[in-house]
């Protein structure tokens, strides 16, 4: 090409001046063949795929598995397999609410925010609907799996998105239904982690592990725990011992949790007081433009924090052995029973952790009360970091990227909250691995937004 070049400048031939641009304009193709193809655009499952992630909001999912956890703390249990399945349906209905909430937008999305996955044309709005039925079974059996009572609140929970999303999130209603599903959330994990594993079976007082339970002779006859054949057919005292501690493992099932949610309800308040003051911002991000909403919700984070730090955090030790209620009348001969009386005095644990005598392992001694204050504070410090500078940003300037900013921090500030309130309950191993999720979540957040 040097040649040709030279005799063109020294020629003045302008039909060899433009050989030169002629000959580069053709392109070669992904196949090899020449031609003027434009560049390939992404491959399609890439870019499904990330349509689905901004659908879901996938970076926001690591704001739900601290429910769980802090709901365990505050019952003052290790996480187990009820654990595990509350969070799943966490996660199942949380991301069933995100499909359904932008299928319910579509039309106020193609105004406001185009890019959307829906008004974009990048999916389909029966796709997104039936994803959130799909996610809302797939949460529900998961919670049926940890006990009726983690059903029962798990079906509260669903109910509640679904009346937010549809319905509710354009009234004054709207912040109140999502703070009821966040402290619905940890109620959640409470109640299945406070569910026994395996209902068929007692637990040996005080190993901390779940045994057969003991059968004798006329208990295996006996087939109820309270009958009149029975306990003729039990004959002795401690067929009748074994019926009543049947009795109790029954009544124990459906207490339990029920205490359970009792004890965790200060920290479902807390963390549904957080939601509220959060969603009342996010009705303002697509235009901005307030001012008193973020001041108001920088006020109320300012007063959970100091609310969360008053108080000294318990400190969780094992609780005292409890016997199972074995207070049944025997029969008054072997030969002309009659019929046996229920336990007149069953004494049951005022705290939920005495509760944990027979049917749970107890949470190991939790570390010197300095080291869990000194936790306590970092976490607290961390949720007021992340939650009241973006939202004092957007007060000085409510501009919609900065109100956006303020709501993306509120979901954030959900991570290191649950760590505080499990920090707080006696649980500070258990606020270091919520307090785990920060990094990740950080992270995804770069690539997909929260909001």
């Amino acid at each position: 090409m040097r040649p040709l070049r030279l005799l063109a400048v020294v020629s003045g031939s302008p039909r060899l001046l433009a050989a030169r641009p002629q000959a580069a304009a053709p392109s070669v193709g992904l196949s090899g063949a020449g031609g003027t193809a434009p560049a390939p655009d992404r491959p399609r499952p890439r870019a499904r795929l990330r349509a689905w992630a901004e659908l879901l909001r996938v970076s926001a999912l690591f704001s739900v598995p601290g429910d769980a956890l802090a709901g365990a703390a505050a019952v003052g249990l290790r996480p187990g397999r009820g654990t595990a399945l509350a969070v799943g349906a966490s996660l199942c209905l949380y991301e069933a609410g995100m499909a359904l909430n932008d299928w319910a937008d579509r039309e106020e999305d193609a105004v406001d925010r185009p890019h959307r996955p829906i008004p974009s044309g990048r999916i389909a709005p029966g796709a997104a609907l039936a994803a959130a039925g799909a996610l809302t079974a797939a949460g529900l059996t998961l919670a049926a799996r940890a006990g009726r009572p983690a059903l029962a609140v798990a079906t509260g929970l669903g109910a509640t998105v679904w009346a937010y999303d549809l319905h509710l999130k354009h009234t004054r209603l709207g912040p109140a239904a999502m703070g009821t599903a966040r402290a619905l959330d940890l109620l959640l994990g409470a109640v299945a982690t406070t569910a026994p594993a395996a209902p068929a079976t007692a637990t040996a007082a005080g190993r901390g592990r779940e045994a057969p339970a003991v059968q004798t002779r006329g208990a295996r006859t006996a087939g109820t725990a309270f009958g009149t054949r029975g306990a003729r057919a039990a004959g002795t005292a401690r067929g009748a011992r074994t019926a009543g501690t049947a009795f109790g493992t029954r009544r124990a099932r459906t207490v339990r949790p029920m205490l359970g949610a009792r004890a965790a309800l200060p920290a479902a308040l807390a963390l549904g007081a957080h939601t509220y003051a959060v969603t009342a911002v996010s009705r303002h991000e697509a235009q901005g433009g307030s001012t008193k909403v973020p001041l108001a919700a920088l006020a109320g984070t300012a007063a959970l924090g100091a609310a969360v730090l008053r108080g000294r955090p318990v400190t969780a030790a094992a609780p005292p052995a409890v016997a199972p209620p074995t207070s049944v009348a025997a029969p008054p001969t072997a030969t002309s029973p009659t019929s046996v009386a229920a336990p007149a005095s069953v004494t049951w644990p005022a705290s939920v952790g005495a509760l944990a005598s027979v049917a749970w392992p107890a949470r190991a001694t939790s570390p010197a009360p300095a080291a869990e204050r000194l936790l306590l504070t970092a976490f607290t410090g961390a949720y007021l970091r992340t939650s009241a500078v973006p939202l004092l940003h957007a007060a000085l300037n409510p501009s919609p990227p900065l109100t956006q900013r303020a709501v993306g921090g509120g979901i954030r500030a959900m991570i290191p909250l649950q760590a505080a309130l499990a920090a707080r309950a006696g649980s500070p191993l258990g606020g270091l691995a919520v307090m785990g999720l920060v990094p990740l979540a950080r992270a995804l957040a770069r690539k997909v937004s929260p909001t």
